[in-house]
Order: C-alpha cells, then structure tokens, then sequence
C-alpha cells in the first residue's frame, strides 16, 4: 500500500505503474474518494471541535435559558455527527479498498515488458548439462530408487499428493538443514515461524488479490475447523495455511516502532508450505514441479528507507541463493522480471531458475523481490529515525533461500548417472550418510 500523499503527488508515475502492470486499478475512483474523505473528515473534526466548545459554554452559562440553548445546540450538533460517522466510515472502507489495489511503483532498471516471455536473462551460472545417454525424469527417477511415492501420494492426499521415502525424505531435510544453517551463517535469524495464521499478515504481505480472501483468486488454503479458546467460547477468526515463511516473518514486527539502530534485521524461516495452485489447472500435472505441500526456507530483511540500502541487500541476499545452487552443483541462470509480470507490490524482482534435464527446461527455483514501504505499511512496521525525530515505515524484501520439490528435481536429475544411480552432491552427503542413491532391486 501506498501513501496516499505520494500518490497525490505522483499521480504520472502511479498511472505509468498501473499500465506497465497492467492493473485494473481505477485511479479515478480512488482520488475521487479521497477528496471526498478528506472533506467529510474536515466536517467531522469540525463538529467534533465545536461540541467541545459546547461543554465549555454549558459551565460558562449564567441563566438556566442559556444553558437550555447550550445543551440544545450540543444535542444538535451530536445528531449531525450521528448521521455523518456511518457515512464516513463506509466511505474509509471504499477508498480503504481502493488504495489497496494501487501498484507499487517500478525501478527505473527494470525491464519493460508484457509477460514472463519478456523477462531478461542477466546471468547464467554454465550451460545446460548433457549426457552420454538418454536422462531420465525425477517421477522414473524417484520410482526406481523409491525416493518418491506418487501413487501413494495421490491415494492418501488426493490430487498432487505424494509421498518422500527413503534418501528422499533424508534429502530433503537434508536440503532444509543445509539452506538453515547458511543462512544463519550469513548472519539471518533462524526461525521456525507459525504456518497457521491470522487473515492480516496475508493481507500485509500481499497475498490477498484484494483487502480480504477470495478463493476465487488467491491460491490459499483457509480453515473452515472454527477454533476453541481456553474458556470453551468460540473464536471466529478465520485462519489460513500459508505459501511460504514470508508473511509471518514480516509480522514479527506488525505494529512496532523498531529503532534504527536496530536495522537492517535479517530472518531466515523454515516452514511447511500450502498451495492451493488454483490458478494452474492443467499446468505440471505431473511430478514434483506444482503440488500442494512442500518444504522452503526463506529469507527476509527489513531495512531503513534507503533505496541503495535496500538494493545492495537485495544483491546480497540473492548471492546466498546464488552460491548455494553452485554449492549443489545445479546449473541456473538469473532472470530479472519485466514489468507486466511484475506483481502488484513489487518494486524490483529477479528470480533463479534450475536446470531440469527431465523437464528439458529451466524452472523457477527462487524469487527474490523488493516491495521498498507497500508491505510495511499494511503491517504498520515502523522505526524511529533519532536524527530526524521521525517514524518512518522500513522497507522489506524477501527472498527464497531453497525450496524443496524444485531443487530436488534439479539435484537428482542432474547428478543421474546411467545405471541409474544418482550422486549426492558432497555439501549434502552429511545428512543422507551416503555418496549415492541406487536403484532398489525389485
């Protein structure tokens, strides 16, 4: 969310945003709305101010007569307030609505473009591996080592359900524990946040497609299990799962004034992950690619409102990433989002993508986006700026570390060997206690 104030102030650059983007933000509306809001809130303070006065005249009275039209000026201007607050109120949530919709602004180095065919590969760590023989995909792969259960998966979970087993399952948290303690290595906190949450910080963070849930657009799972307090009574807050770490890191903070001193402050999540994925029917049906649960870890930083700041620790944050795949030995290449698949809050994004010789393309491995002030001032995270005297709102961004399923379709089927073994590579073979995955004899 933007500041209405900035938006005033820059209405070009917020209507060149709401094109690049391609947002169906009515910028009329929403200006429209904050005229009006502001004129009725000008009335309000007005009234609220003259029956103030009205206390202070009804003690000041001499006669009985003059405190009887005293009280009868305070009654009606109580009245008028009445009739006005509903109305006010109902008009905050309008423009309330709106303003949420509004884009972030773009940075000037990102590329302009229509879709995800027009992103830009700014890196690329070597070229796509080959092989001797014809390679295998991660669901042969997997099956032949009894790594992964699919059948089984989709008996017991349904639709792109699946199970880990065996090395599989010691992989991946392999996988976890490597990315964790990189992670705090670099100086992020670790962190094992809440997976189950409250509606705001989903809002905060930018995963709602509007102020509330709509399951019609946003690929969460909501709770329908009502939640017992300790005194038996009922609790009708709704609670969802969430997609990744990054919404219950972000509101660690909700609510706070954080010194800046304090800043930048790095977290790192590791979490169980919920994707409804209603937006890919028909897309990676298949295999470990797009399923509903899975394993990340993710990063997270908050910082003063210093745009060179917040870039240098986007750089930072996605050579952590960058250096975990060449310390796996995944060959990927680095993306830097155009606009049109910029999402709503996001100032600047670059992602990484795995090679995936099964797949025979390259896949999403990792995002890593600034959103500057539109998440924090959804959350309300705020720090003191001692030499200013001011409370201004930080700048998040975010960053994956290393989420499960992809990696682990890059790892095994890159390391694949022709007898059908798969190599671990040795930053990993601590946690699986082996050199190599072989096939089980049947």
């Amino acid at each position: 969310m933007l500041d209405i104030r900035f938006i005033r102030e820059n209405e070009a650059i917020i209507r060149e945003a709401i094109v690049l983007k391609k947002s169906d933000c009515d910028l009329d509306l929403l200006l429209k709305l904050d005229r009006e809001r502001t004129e009725m809130q000008r009335e309000l303070e007005e009234l609220k101010s003259l029956k103030n006065d009205i206390n202070d005249l009804i003690m000041q009275s001499q006669t009985s007569e003059e405190r009887a039209e005293v009280i009868a000026k305070g009654k009606e201007i109580k009245q008028k307030i009445d009739e006005i607050e509903p109305n006010f109120r109902e008009l905050d949530d309008r423009f309330g609505k709106v303003a949420a919709s509004v884009p972030n602004v773009v940075s000037s180095d990102t590329p302009r473009g229509k879709d995800d065919t027009e992103n830009v590969e700014v890196f690329r760590s070597e070229e796509p591996k080959t092989f001797p023989f014809t390679p295998k995909d991660h669901i042969a792969l997997g099956t032949e080592l009894d790594i992964l259960d699919f059948e089984r998966g989709t008996k017991v979970a349904g639709y792109r359900g699946y199970y880990l087993k065996n090395e599989g399952a010691l992989l991946v948290m392999g996988l976890m524990a490597y990315a964790l303690q990189k992670m705090a290595a670099k100086g992020f906190l670790p962190m094992i946040p809440p997976t189950l949450i409250k509606e705001f910080p989903l809002f905060g963070s930018g995963y709602f497609s509007g102020t509330t849930y709509d399951s019609e657009k946003d690929e969460i799972y909501r709770l329908g299990t009502p939640e017992k307090e300790s005194d038996g009574k009922v609790n009708r807050e709704e609670k969802f799962l969430v997609g990744t770490a990054e919404p219950s890191l972000l509101a660690y903070y909700s609510g706070e004034v954080l010194e800046k001193e304090s800043l930048p402050l790095r977290l790192s999540g590791f979490s169980q992950c919920y994707r409804s994925e209603i937006g890919s029917y028909g897309r990676d049906t298949k295999g470990l690619y797009r399923v509903h649960e899975f394993f990340k870890v993710e990063q997270v930083v908050l910082c003063a409102a210093d745009m060179k700041v917040a870039d240098a620790l986007q750089a930072e944050m996605l050579a952590i990433s960058e250096e975990m795949h060449r310390e796996l030995g995944i060959p990927y290449r680095k993306l830097q989002i155009c606009t049109g698949d910029l999402g709503t809050g996001k100032y600047r994004q670059f992602d990484l993508e795995a090679w995936m010789p099964g797949l025979d393309r390259w896949g999403e491995t990792g995002s890593s986006s600034n959103f500057l002030d539109w998440q924090s001032r959804r959350l309300n995270v705020k720090y003191l700026d001692k030499e200013s005297g001011e409370r201004k709102h930080v700048y998040m961004l975010n960053n994956t570390a290393l989420p499960s399923p992809r990696i682990l379709i890059a790892l095994i089927e890159n390391f694949q060997e022709e007898d059908g073994s798969v190599v671990i590579p040795e930053v990993l073979r601590p946690y699986v206690g082996k050199e190599r995955i072989v096939p089980k004899k049947k």
